[in-house]
Parts: structure tokens; C-alpha cells; sequence
């Protein structure tokens, strides 16, 4: 599967899209300047991801990928 489809599958799940998701990374802690923040842990997003969106473990490393700076 491509990155692309990934955030397409995400977005079709839980109706938010990748800019949304970079946004709420923010208000987390998780991210500033639409990228991930030093010393955050990969495991600290995926665990929110899995409990808020219910994303499976490949789809929530897709959105760290996408706030380590992957766009395509």
C-alpha cells in the first residue's frame, strides 16, 4: 500500500485529513511547526492514534511519518 493510500484510508476512517491530524499533533504536544517535536516518542502517537481514531498500528505510523516531515 502507498503512503498516499494510507492517508486516503485514514481520512475515509475518521474524517480528518492529514493537515487536521498535524493540527491535533499540536494541540497534543506531539508536534510544532508542522513537524514532530524533539524527544517525542513514535509509541506515545501511535498509543493516542489507536485509542482516540482507533487506528491500526500501520496507520498510525503513517501519520508519524507524516509529522516527521513524509508527504508523499
Amino acid at each position: 500500500m502507498s503512503f498516499q493510500a494510507y492517508l486516503d484510508n485514514i481520512q475515509a476512517k475518521t474524517g480528518k485529513t492529514p493537515e487536521e491530524f498535524i493540527a491535533l499533533a499540536k494541540q497534543k504536544g506531539f508536534a510544532e511547526n508542522g513537524s514532530l517535536k524533539p524527544g517525542v516518542k513514535a509509541g506515545n502517537i501511535v498509543a493516542w492514534l489507536k485509542s482516540e481514531f482507533e487506528l491500526g498500528h500501520g496507520h498510525a505510523m503513517a501519520i508519524v511519518a507524516l509529522l516527521k516531515g513524509k508527504r508523499s
